[in-house]
């Protein structure tokens, strides 16, 4: 069996009260989810929790430091915090902190769930939404299990002329955010796997 990385490993076992924990590859790191629900990323061997309001009061006495890609020679934050070795040592406030990112995570999903039409999610249009219909992705709820990546593919096989925008406007989308607001980082992973699709798709 494939050995898991040490910092996924050492989250599953201190965060199990919050249910089963899966991962998988982000940007160049790994995203933590509880039941398909992202609250953590681990980047460069840290753990960064979801911004939370408890979180939020935690920081302002203990100061944290915000999950930063560079973009063009600039800083992004993103609004995930890091998991220091005091807050490691402190079981209680790591799990009660994890809690209220999950929380906070699961309130943001199901709010984009709410909305009742497709077209009605940032950089999704009507004629967008029509054509998600036509490759089987009809509720919110679909686009969001499925992915972007997944949800792309979908619309490329009925429509060759589908590109990278596409595929960043559908992960905006899932985001709830323009995709011209998509961090870099997560911009040029898509783009590479844009790339390498589009090179297989040609072999």
């Amino acid at each position: 069996m494939k050995k898991q990385h040490p910092v996924v490993e050492r989250s599953r076992e201190r965060l199990a009260a919050l249910g089963h924990i899966e991962s998988r590859t982000q940007f160049g790191g790994y995203a933590l989810a509880v039941e398909k629900v992202v609250f953590a990323l681990i980047s460069d061997d840290a753990l960064y929790l979801r911004a939370s309001e408890a979180l939020r009061e935690y920081a302002a006495r203990q100061p944290m430091q915000p999950l930063v890609f560079r973009k063009r020679g600039a800083s992004v934050s993103l609004d995930y915090y890091r998991v220091d070795d005091a807050l490691w040592r402190d079981a209680g406030q790591l799990l009660a902190l994890s809690a209220a990112s999950l929380d906070t995570a699961r309130q943001a999903s199901q709010a984009r769930e709410r909305s009742s039409r497709l077209k009605d999610l940032p950089n999704l249009s009507l004629r967008m939404e029509l054509l998600l219909h036509e490759a089987g992705v009809k509720t919110v709820r679909h686009l969001l299990e499925l992915g972007a990546k997944q949800c792309w593919l979908r619309l490329r096989a009925i429509n060759q002329h589908v590109g990278l925008k596409t595929l960043l406007a559908l992960e905006g989308a899932i985001e709830g955010r323009h995709e011209a607001a998509l961090p870099q980082a997560v911009r040029a992973e898509l783009n590479a796997w844009y790339q390498e699709t589009l090179k297989a798709s040609t072999v």
